[in-house]
């Protein structure tokens, strides 16, 4: 199939989160399978136009009241021979920043900056003459996309083309003032018809859902999740309409990147049958962050975005969080890396400051996230929810035992620990609470100093653990075939 994707995100060129790698690894095993896939992405300020092969021919995409230009620029996807073709306008993404900035979080104009991507990315198609079987949107700022081929693109070159939307975090939506509507070249009439309106303002991740020939998720958990009041972030009526058209794909891991036995970023590599390089990823990890280096007590470790989201409200909240007590009460070291809010890295720095056994950094660090992963004995992942998440995937690659609640993707990947049998790949709590995420720690403790054997058995089955982009890939083919299907009437869609 003839697969375009869009995204505001790709690995390496663009990444805030997960959906920079999720777009890449995908892309590059439905290559592999044989599938034909385009990646269209803007081109901010951060990507060199030096290392790219600008096309000669600028492109036109009607706006709103205005016609925005764009220079297209191409390259690879790394490792692949997938092209990924770059929306050069520097007037709307020429920023330092994908969404927002430290002093702007969120820019101002973002509907028309996204409002390009999706109407620029069809155009392009139009330009190259390729005509994509299927159209995947990933997120809110392409959630157009599906809107348009039900609308101003319904016939003609795009009359066949299926789409599906891939819902990365339902807490993202792309809200707007509605006046803001005219940019994307979209009449009044479309305000409900299309399903923009939302409590009188233009909601564009809601009309991708109500538009999209097929919705996805990335872990079959959260598609189940995002049906209830409590995860549905008022959407969930809609995604109930449409569960039969929704469906949960657990995303892969990309096994070239993240493989202790041929690691870039270790000092040492390892493997299930060769641990001690674990143990010395370890002690470096302690002397990079100023900790004893030793392996008389476990070090817990933490790679996220410091956010409510991943749960350091509960864990780090002024005079609520249970970090301090954790760190003052159980005999453990902890490391955390990560940016976000600017309450938390306030309240980490000062944590740190009190406790000697607790090391933060407070950047992106590639290196230092692959030693993280490779020299901790427990991951803690204590997210209020988690559409899939990686880094427990990454974890188990290395021997790290997560430390999770059972939400999402986590719940679909880590097994709870058994402490009968031993079985189970890390530990796992319901309730979010300060209490829960102390007392999980300490259960974990707990078994590190009495059950040595048990935490043994435990690394060697997470370390066996393979979550496969194969799997993923192959189901998202069949998913795109279902698409086509509806588009074109085989399949009754539920809208």
């Amino acid at each position: 199939m003839k697969i375009m994707m869009i995204s505001s995100e790709v690995l390496p060129f663009a990444k805030a989160g997960g959906l920079g790698d999720m777009v890449a690894a995908l892309s590059a095993e439905l290559a592999r399978q044989g599938h034909d896939i385009r990646i269209v992405l803007p081109r901010y300020y951060s990507v060199d136009p030096g290392r790219l092969r600008r096309l000669e021919r600028p492109l036109g995409v009607p706006m709103g009241i205005e016609e925005e230009w764009c220079g297209i620029a191409s390259t690879t996807l790394p490792g692949t021979d997938v092209p990924i073709y770059f929306l050069d306008n520097q007037a709307l993404f020429g920023r330092d920043g994908i969404y927002g900035s430290k002093t702007e979080p969120e820019f101002s104009d973002n509907l028309r900056r996204f409002t390009l991507l999706s109407r620029g990315a069809l155009q392009l198609a139009k330009m190259l003459e390729w005509k994509p079987d299927v159209v995947h949107a990933h997120d809110w700022p392409a959630a157009l996309a599906p809107v348009y081929l039900n609308t101003l693109e319904g016939e003609g070159f795009f009359a066949d083309t299926g789409s599906v939307l891939t819902i990365h975090n339902l807490a993202h939506q792309g809200i707007f003032p509605k006046e803001e509507l005219e940019h994307t070249l979209l009449g009044w009439e479309q305000f409900h018809g299309a399903g923009f309106e939302y409590h009188d303002r233009v909601n564009l991740l809601q009309a991708g859902i109500r538009n999209a020939d097929v919705l996805t998720t990335v872990s079959p958990t959260y598609a189940k999740e995002i049906q209830t009041a409590e995860y549905g972030h008022r959407l969930e009526g809609l995604l109930r309409h449409r569960s039969r058209d929704l469906y949960g794909v657990l995303n892969g891991m990309d096994d070239r990147l993240w493989n202790p036995e041929k690691d870039i970023h270790l000092p040492v590599n390892f493997s299930a049958g060769h641990l001690a390089g674990k143990a010395a990823c370890k002690a470096a990890l302690q002397e990079v962050m100023g900790l004893e280096v030793g392996d008389e007590v476990p070090l817990y470790g933490m790679v996220s975005r410091l956010v409510e989201q991943k749960g350091f409200g509960e864990l780090c909240g002024p005079t609520h969080g249970s970090l301090y007590n954790i760190c003052d009460d159980l005999d453990v070291q902890f490391v955390i890396l990560g940016t976000g809010e600017e309450w938390c890295e306030l309240e980490l720095e000062k944590l740190a400051e009190r406790l000697q056994n607790l090391a933060v950094d407070l950047e992106f660090n590639e290196p230092l996230a692959h030693l993280i992963m490779a020299g901790s004995d427990f991951l803690l992942v204590p997210s209020a929810f988690e559409p899939c998440g990686l880094t427990q995937m990454y974890a188990m690659r290395y021997g790290t035992l997560p430390v999770v609640r059972r939400t999402g993707g986590l719940a679909d990947t880590v097994e709870n620990y058994d402490e009968r049998t031993g079985e189970g790949t890390g530990f796992v709590f319901d309730l979010l609470t300060p209490s829960s995420i102390y007392n999980t720690v300490g259960w974990a403790l707990w078994t590190w100093f009495n059950r040595p054997e048990h935490i043994a058995d435990m690394q060697q089955r997470a370390m066996a653990k393979r979550f496969s982009w194969e799997a993923s890939a192959t189901r998202y083919a069949e998913l795109y075939a279902g698409a086509i299907d509806r588009r074109v009437g085989t399949i009754p869609r539920t809208w």
